[in-house]
């Protein structure tokens, strides 16, 4: 069976290669979600995937015997044939998968699929303030709303019937919270602002859930940060929102409660597990475009119905028909992200930078007017002196470091993810006393003694050449929590991988390969 589906592949591979070509190879996955392939065709033309088809079908056929034959469900393969004709298939399930990176092409291993980074925002402190929400001053004011919109669009909205005490007391047992007492008094007024497929889009644009959509929302895990594999996430941060410490600095939480959705995958929620200065039913955005941290909206839904009101009584809204816009006042905002030099006047809200082809050294001394900063990326950028990183939040650090060393980041309190270029041998022993160190990409850095990395017992990935991991492995062996792993060794074969793999503990010995010649090549 694998014979019969791999031979269409390597069929449409020889057929669309070019002349004086000696060899090629197809990186795939394939699964039910789909199939990807990356790969060329030697000698190198303009590009290294020029003409390399991606047979879909045929690969998700291949794929589809794999999963039968071997379970694996989705596939990493390789497949590399020659002009005589002459083909290899190496398979074995995503443990191990191909990837594209800023280091260039390797292979990533990944030990424990269940591991996932912790959302920093579960260790902040909790909010204790009151709610400020008022249910009956909430319910005041959406009449008035209401009434209002009535009156613009010269006849009131129709609404659904309200929800019973009952309904609601149930949703909040499925959601194993209570809602807000203002959010659950507006659904004694209406469940929701949609009839039949129709929504009155009242909050700002988006429609609000009735309670059955609100419990099914929250229950398919809708504030949940997507996850995008450890090869994009290993040194992600989690922004904080505006004013600090209001929301917790996560990508979901099991107290943010959305009731209200853009149908664009973005949603506002009311959140029941605010931080340290926040208030329990504030309003929050989250979702699709909040990857990278929640945006705080209000203090609760009383509030909120305020500003409405008050941008109606400013006249600063549109109508369109049926709907009505309500127009925000522009605002001058101190950004959080920078994308370029440092400016003359740092901003006292940043919290990402991304220094990029920087001419000279870069000086990271004025980033210390930045208290709040927590990635610091210098692409294809060079410093000396790591001393100002020292006193600043940073978690994620990118850097090539020039004649440097990595002192000045020993016992750093908040450093999460270190990705280290170096144009000199850099001494790694600081690097044992970061606390919470969990992510570390050392591909392109001139490193004395890697045997330190397996004293680092927080760290959950690793990216290093196969000759750095060689040392490593032959001196000091595996980091004792590591969860995923990369081989940035862009000439890797997939057989390479699953040997380096077998030394990190992976258990590779049932991968599968096939050859085989076709015969009628070259006529």
């Amino acid at each position: 069976m694998v014979e019969r589906t791999l031979r269409p592949i390597v069929e449409a591979i020889v057929a669309s290669a070019p002349d004086g070509w000696t060899h090629a190879v197809l990186h795939g996955r394939a699964g039910r979600g789909g199939t990807s392939a990356t790969g060329g065709y030697t000698p190198r033309k303009d590009r290294w995937n020029t003409g390399l088809p991606n047979p879909y079908r045929e690969l998700m056929a291949l794929a589809g015997t794999l999963r039968e034959d071997r379970g694996w469900e989705p596939v990493s393969l390789e497949i590399q044939c020659r002009p005589s004709g002459e083909y290899r298939l190496v398979a074995f399930n995503d443990a191990i998968t191909r990837v594209i990176g800023m280091g260039g092409n390797g292979f990533q291993a990944v030990l424990d699929p269940d591991h996932r980074p912790p959302q920093p925002g579960l260790r902040q402190e909790p909010g204790t303030a009151a709610p400020a929400g008022d249910p009956e001053l909430a319910k005041a004011r959406f009449r008035t709303y209401l009434e209002r919109r009535a009156a613009i669009l010269g006849h009131p909205e129709e609404l659904p019937p309200p929800a019973t005490a009952a309904a609601i007391d149930e949703a909040e047992r499925r959601l194993g919270r209570r809602l807000p007492p203002d959010l659950r008094a507006l659904y004694t007024i209406a469940d929701g602002d949609g009839v039949g497929h129709e929504h009155r889009y009242l909050f700002q644009g988006n429609a609000w859930l009735p309670l059955e959509s609100l419990v099914a929302e929250h229950t398919e895990g809708a504030g949940e940060r997507p996850w995008y594999g450890w090869d994009l996430e290993w040194d992600a941060v989690v922004f904080d929102a505006t004013p600090a410490d209001t929301v917790r600095r996560c990508g979901g939480h099991a107290g943010w409660l959305p009731f209200a959705t853009g149908e664009d995958g973005n949603y506002l929620a009311v959140d029941t597990a605010p931080a340290r200065a926040g208030r329990p039913g504030q309003i929050i955005r989250t979702g699709r475009d909040y990857d990278h941290g929640p945006g705080y909206v209000a203090d609760s839904v009383t509030s909120l119905l305020g500003h409405y009101l008050e941008l109606l009584d400013h006249g600063a809204y549109e109508k369109h028909g049926d709907h009505i816009a309500l127009l925000e006042p522009a605002c001058d905002y101190a950004p959080s992200e920078i994308i370029g030099d440092i400016p003359d006047e740092v901003p006292v809200t940043l919290q990402a930078i991304h220094i990029n082809d920087a001419t000279g050294h870069v000086d990271l001394a004025p980033l210390t007017a930045a208290p709040h900063l927590r990635r610091l990326h210098l692409n294809r950028s060079a410093t000396t002196d790591l001393t100002p990183v020292r006193d600043l939040p940073v978690e994620s650090l990118r850097v090539t470091l020039d004649a440097g060393d990595l002192t000045p980041l020993a016992g750093h309190p908040h450093l999460a993810s270190l990705d280290l270029t170096t144009t000199a041998t850099a001494d790694l022993t600081p690097l044992r006393t970061i606390p919470h160190l969990r992510g570390l990409d050392l591909s392109r850095a001139d490193v004395l003694e890697p045997a330190v990395l397996a004293d680092l017992t927080e760290l959950r990935y690793l990216s290093l050449t196969g000759r750095q991991w060689t040392a490593l492995l032959d001196k000091g062996g595996v980091p004792p929590a590591l969860t995923a792993a990369c081989l940035a060794d862009a000439d890797a074969t997939l057989d390479d991988a699953l040997a380096w793999a077998a030394r990190l503990g992976l258990d590779t010995e049932h991968a599968l390969r096939t050859t085989g010649t076709l015969k009628t090549v070259d006529g």
